[in-house]
């Protein structure tokens, strides 16, 4: 795995009152990942990205909603999540210090 892959695997940040809390309890935090990146490429860029050392990575796949345009059927695309573990004594600061 290359080091530009890597930096393509990780979308955004998933910043929510359940992310939130599993942050503060249990050391998770989740992304919104490429839909075809593997656990051990979502590891790989978090430690990448923000030095830190994984201790898990948990994957779903997210259905996209039926949603409807006036008279029009449509369909929001599927999309990944990962909710990452991060070994005891490290963290993530998404708020750059403010």
């Amino acid at each position: 795995m290359n080091n530009e892959r890597l930096m393509n695997v990780l979308l955004a940040p998933l910043v929510s009152e359940k992310t939130t809390r599993a942050g503060d309890l249990a050391g998770q935090y989740g992304f919104r990942v490429a839909t075809d990146a593997t656990k051990r490429e979502i590891a790989r860029a978090v430690e990448l990205m923000f030095n830190v050392k994984v201790d898990g990575v948990q994957v779903l796949n997210v259905k996209g909603k039926n949603k409807r345009h006036g008279q029009r059927l449509g369909k929001r695309n599927d999309w990944r999540k990962a909710y990452v573990r991060l070994e005891a004594g490290q963290d993530i600061d998404f708020g750059g210090g403010a």
